[in-house]
């Protein structure tokens, strides 16, 4: 809800600014506005404020949609993901087998018991590659 209102009032007054500072670069190129060190000075104000505020609106923009809204949702599709790669790369590996691959993802939760399912995976990919040495 915080973040709404810094969006919200940071868009209302870079509208204002921006608009400000149109109008007075308008009239310094039309001549209408004398340019003295007091414009000059507003001027670049202006364009400081109306930079500044721009920078901060979408850095704040950007940080909202850089973060993710459910990091436990995110963290438990990650780890399906990862048991599903896993689990494929073992099938994979045993020539399609999915009884074999099965079977020895059993096996490996009876020798170890209470371990993460990747971990099971990750665990049989590891010892077909010391068997195959």
């Amino acid at each position: 809800m915080a973040n709404q209102v810094v969006i919200l009032v940071g868009t209302f007054v870079l509208i204002v600014t921006g608009l400000l500072l149109g109008y007075v670069l308008s009239q310094l190129v039309l001549e209408s506005l004398i340019l003295t060190p007091l414009t000059l000075l507003g001027t670049i104000s202006l364009v400081l404020i109306f930079g500044t505020l721009y920078y901060v609106l979408f850095w704040q923009l950007r940080r909202e949609q850089l973060q993710p809204n459910h990091p436990i949702v995110t963290n438990e599709v990650d780890e399906e993901v990862a048991g599903n790669y896993l689990k494929n790369r073992l099938i994979a590996r045993l020539s399609g087998d999915v009884a074999a691959a099965e079977r020895l993802i059993e096996q490996a939760k009876q020798n170890y018991p209470g371990m993460p399912e990747n971990w099971y995976c990750e665990r049989v990919l590891d010892d077909l590659d010391r068997d195959e040495r």
